[in-house]
């Protein structure tokens, strides 16, 4: 049981930002067995803890061990892993292949090195998740490390507070607790990058205070995924998987099915199996089931419940129920209405209420999609690959599931992140690693052929003018002009090392 949150002191934020700094200025953090020792104490955190993170994420969301789990631990131990294992390797120089003729004898390099200070602000919805999934990122990149957990999931957050300095190296990796005032504070001050996962409007405060010190931004945001179902989808597994994704943390998921198009002929089929579904995995009375969660606070319950209200009551197909003392709200399915439904169609919903539209021809279904802002995913249920990359051909979102939701997250080999108004950068697997790496080109110059560098000094010349352009663009394609070039420039480069005209 852990005490209730504790803002931090704003006074603290610029001594704990230059404690960091201060920290990464030693070069301690960029020790390879630093960083896998530092990755093995955050395995060590979340399993020997896993019945603290569930409950506090009982208390916050009401949500289910599965899907704590499922959703929040498992994706950073296995990260964690994953960087253990192949940090030799991503931080390994590379040794791109010369094109200049120039620097042939020359050793150069591409070193990946930590950028120095990151500021990573979590989200309430996946407290644990979103803040330290990032957070091995920076860790294996050898950067120092200010976390912001969301103050939203509160029990959460104090836990994080709590755990982290017992088992990871408190002079590089600090928590800074607060609202909106201690956020400002934080982003008041210069990071090397700085990682936001949350709303756009955030965002752009985010990407704002970044911008008065030129510092690099990640921003996943979010959007209105939408699910396009056609024709030829299978009803039954459509609905176990739609039902799945859609009510899985009871919605409040950044990539969670928005809203739902699909083909005019299959509408009743696909409510019945969606119903089904419902009844199935929660039973007639959702509320009573312990695998479905609840609204994170009041004022988000408000928001939804308020959705639910203006709804005609004609179109809830299923659901619509709502609790404020419990903040429970049901699965609730909405048809019957349009794309411009100023209700449900403004803004992304992230709750438990899911608008279905419907579509004649495919590219009706498109031309929704694009009438809207890039989404930060998008789901097809087809048996038609054809049909699925006609679809794809046509949109643009952050990412794509076929036949299932969610579950592209969930595999960290594939990069995760949002385009345009759903976010910019990504993470996950090797992304992670880079995401948090300076690239820096090295050269290392050959002093034992001074006369060769002879051609690029001045005074200019036209002979120096022919061994340049061979070197910058070499042979031509033409046998014949081959030859002529090999003659030239061997002339050229006679006058040029020797000071006096080649006799051909």
């Amino acid at each position: 049981m852990t005490d209730p949150l504790k803002f931090s002191n704003i006074e603290d934020i610029i001594p704990t930002v230059q404690a960091l700094r201060n920290t990464f200025d030693t070069g301690v953090t960029k020790s390879l067995d630093f960083r896998k020792k530092q990755l093995q104490q955050l395995i060590n955190l979340l399993i020997e803890n896993t019945d603290a993170v569930v409950e506090s994420l009982h208390k916050d969301l009401r949500k289910p061990k599965i899907e704590t789990v499922i959703g929040e631990i498992s994706a950073v131990v296995d990260e964690c892993q994953f960087m253990i294992k192949n940090l030799n390797k991503f931080t390994k120089p590379e040794r791109p292949s010369k094109r200049f003729l120039m620097n042939a004898t020359d050793k150069t390099l591409i070193r990946k090195e930590p950028k120095g200070v990151v500021l990573i602000i979590g989200a309430w919805n996946y407290p644990i998740n979103l803040l330290l999934l990032p957070f091995v990122g920076a860790i294996a990149a050898g950067n120092t490390v200010l976390l912001k957990p969301s103050e939203v999931s509160a029990h959460t957050a104090a836990l994080v507070t709590e755990l982290l300095p017992k088992y990871l190296d408190q002079s590089a990796y600090k928590v800074i607790n607060g609202g909106v005032h201690e956020t400002t504070a934080v982003l008041e001050q210069r990071y090397d990058h700085i990682f936001y996962t949350g709303n756009g409007a955030v965002g752009r405060i985010v990407m704002t205070a970044a911008a008065k010190h030129l510092c690099p931004v990640t921003l996943e945001l979010g959007g209105k995924s939408p699910t396009v179902v056609c024709p030829d989808a299978d009803m039954d597994i459509t609905a176990s998987r739609l039902v799945w994704g859609k009510f899985f943390n009871n919605g409040q998921t950044c990539v969670a099915p928005d809203y739902v198009l699909v083909h005019k002929s299959i509408l009743q089929p696909l409510v019945g199996a969606i119903r089904t579904k419902i009844e199935k995995y929660y039973g007639n009375k959702p509320q009573a089931s312990q695998s479905y969660g609840r609204i994170v606070t009041d004022r988000h319950f408000d928001r939804l419940n308020g959705m639910i209200e203006r709804i005609d009551k004609s179109n809830i197909a299923i659901g619509g129920e709502t609790d404020a003392n419990d903040r429970f709200i049901s699965p609730t399915i909405v048809t019957g209405i349009t794309k411009d439904d100023a209700n449900l169609m403004a803004e992304e919903i992230f709750g438990p209420i899911l608008p279905i539209i419907v579509y004649e021809e495919l590219h009706e279904a498109v031309d929704i999609i694009n009438s809207r802002d890039y989404p930060l995913a998008m789901y097809i249920f087809t048996k038609s690959e054809k049909t699925a990359n006609w679809i794809m051909d046509r949109t643009q979102s952050g990412g794509v599931c076929i036949n299932d939701t969610l579950m592209h997250l969930q595999e960290l080999s594939l990069p995760f992140g949002g385009v345009g108004p759903s976010g910019q950068g990504n993470y996950h697997g090797e992304r992670s690693f880079t995401t948090f790496t300076h690239e820096r080109s090295a050269m290392f110059k050959d002093t034992s052929a001074e006369k060769v560098n002879e051609v690029r000094y001045a005074p200019y010349t036209e002979d120096k003018y022919k061994v340049m352009s061979f070197m910058v663009y070499g042979f031509p394609t033409a046998l014949g002009a081959k030859f002529k070039t090999v003659m030239t420039v061997c002339a050229a480069a006679w006058s040029v090392l020797f000071d006096k005209k080649a006799k051909l």
